[in-house]
Order: structure tokens, then sequence, then C-alpha cells
């Protein structure tokens, strides 16, 4: 045979040499959870090796992330269920740990990248994306909401704002509210198509943030959808976001092709927290090796066009590439 394929897959020496996709820490962001106090730590049952971090342990986690080579970290806040209103003020309340937090790591840490999420669900007694009144949620109320969230956020030094809401054009809304606050430097990456999954279930463990009510889907993007993607795509794009994101990632490969083809923006992708818990989960019963799973579906992710990765792996990843 003149053509011979396993030539280049004999050792590890050629086939490292012709690998055509690779994932460094240059394209993951780490998303981590806040809590109020002090010295304290504790770990979310249903995503193993993930913890709610106080601002004190969070500087540190931060930093020892830093020097493995992640710069990029994606902090969500869990509030008190005494602190969560209808309205979310809690979302801009100038006082709050959250905020707090954000600018004391942007002093000590300033090479760090900074994203912040802009959603109502953390900080609201119903446990939804946007405001609810008689039992729906309303769009166009929500985005007053999330503007203050927005410029509250952006005034302790953020780097990049995540709306991650899906209300119909809150893209636009929050551009143009930060650049008549001053702060045209603040990046947006939008959670362009959030699917309705069934993959979210141990991030809403760490923020118990599940809706006190009802679904999502009246918001949330239809699993089955693929076209209505690209139209969610479009607006973002038009609206002036920087990212574009789609959330989960390893049941949306195409949907990240799709935008990849499409769009001449940075192509994000979240690894939910789903995705990871499956993995831990399997790899406790002896079922898989966690480490080469891992691997691979970062790679899969990042194959499929994704230019950055949002994965609860990226500690673990970066620790594995340094061995």
């Amino acid at each position: 045979m003149l053509r011979r394929p396993r030539r280049n897959r004999k050792t590890e020496g050629i086939r490292s040499l012709i690998r055509q996709t690779k994932v460094t820490t240059d394209d993951l962001i780490f998303p981590l959870f806040l809590i109020e106090g002090y010295n304290k730590k504790q770990e979310v049952i249903s995503m193993p090796g993930i913890y709610r971090l106080t601002s004190d342990l969070m500087l540190k986690e931060i930093e020892y992330c830093m020097g493995l080579g992640i710069r990029s970290f994606d902090v969500f806040p869990i509030i008190s269920k005494k602190d969560r209103t209808p309205e979310g003020s809690g979302g801009y309340c100038e006082d709050s740990f959250y905020l707090r937090t954000l600018k004391e790591i942007k002093a000590r840490l300033p090479e760090s990248h900074i994203i912040t999420d802009i959603a109502m669900d953390p900080y609201s007694s119903d446990g939804h994306d946007g405001l609810v009144k008689d039992g729906k949620i309303l769009n166009d109320a929500t985005l007053e909401i999330l503007g203050k969230m927005a410029l509250a956020q952006a005034e302790t030094g953020i780097d990049m704002i995540g709306p991650s809401d899906m209300m119909d054009g809150r893209v636009g809304y929050l551009r143009e509210i930060l650049d008549q606050e001053g702060f045209q430097e603040v990046g947006i990456m939008s959670y362009t198509v959030k699917y309705a999954s069934a993959f979210y279930g141990p991030f809403r463990d760490a923020l118990d943030s599940a809706p006190k009510f009802g679904d999502k889907k009246t918001y949330q993007m239809d699993p089955a959808n693929r076209g209505e993607a690209l139209v969610e795509a479009q607006l973002d794009y038009e609206e002036g976001a920087d990212i574009l994101m789609v959330k989960p990632a390893l049941t949306y490969l195409d949907i990240i092709s799709d935008f990849k083809e499409n769009f001449p923006l940075p192509i994000a992708a979240y690894n939910v927290s789903g995705e990871y818990a499956m993995i831990k989960a399997a790899a406790q019963k002896g079922w898989l090796d966690s480490e080469r799973a891992m691997q691979e579906s970062l790679t899969a992710i990042k194959r499929s066009g994704a230019d950055i990765i949002l994965t609860y792996f990226a500690k673990e990843f970066a620790e594995v590439s340094r061995r």
C-alpha cells in the first residue's frame, strides 16, 4: 500500500508532532463560586473537587491558578435566601460582599481577567433569570435591573460581563448603558445560546438557585433548535457582543461549529456542571479514566471550533499539564 496512515501514529513523538487540535491553559476560563464570610471552603457535593470559597480563599485560589497559567476567571456569588428579593436588588447593592470581593481581586491581582455573571437568578427570591409578574418573566423590565447590575460590577474594575439571562435585546441595552457611563472598555461575553438543558443541575445546587416555580423554557432555547441559534447569534453580533457563547458545550458541538463558520468573533463554549459531574461520578465508580475523559472532552470542544472554554476542569487540566 502506498498510503499507510498508521505510519503517522506509531510513536508519541509523531503523534504529538502532527496533532491538529491542542488545548492549553490560554483557552480556559475557570468558574468560581463565592460565599460570604471568612476562611470557609465548602465542597459542592454534586461537583467533586469544586468548592464554594470566601473572598480570602478565593484570592489565594486565583493566585495559585494564575501560577499554573490560567488567567481568566468567572466569579458567581451565592446569595443567602434572606437577602433575595423579587426585584433582585442585591445584584447592585454597593455594599454587597460580591462587589467588594470583585474590587479586591482586581486591586490585588490586576493581571487576572475577571468576568462576572449578569442575571437575576442568584438574587431573585423566585429563582428566575428575569423579573416575575403574575407568573410571567418580564423581558423589558428585566433589562433595567440588568443594567444596574452591569454598572455596579463595572465600577469594581472587572474586565468583562457575561449576561446569562437570555432576555431579548439585553446585549445592546447593556452595551449602551456601559458606554454612556464611561465603561467602553468593559467587554461583553454573551451567553448567546443558553439551552434549556438537563445539565445545569449541579450548578443550581452550588448556587441554590433553582426556580421556585415552573421552568426556564420561555427564555432559554429549545434543545431541538439549531437554526434559531444563528438568529440569536446575529442579534448579539449586531448589538455589540465581543464574544459569543454556546451553553452547554458537549451536546451542542454542532452549534459551536455553526458559530465559528458564520461569525468573525471569538467563540466560547461552557463545559457545564452536569458535563463535569458525569465524568467525575463515573470515575468515582471506576467506570472510566477521569483524566483521559477530561482531555478528550476539552479537545472535542476545541476541535468543534471553540476559541474559549469555560470549564470546571480548568485547574485540574493545568495541574495535569504541568506534570
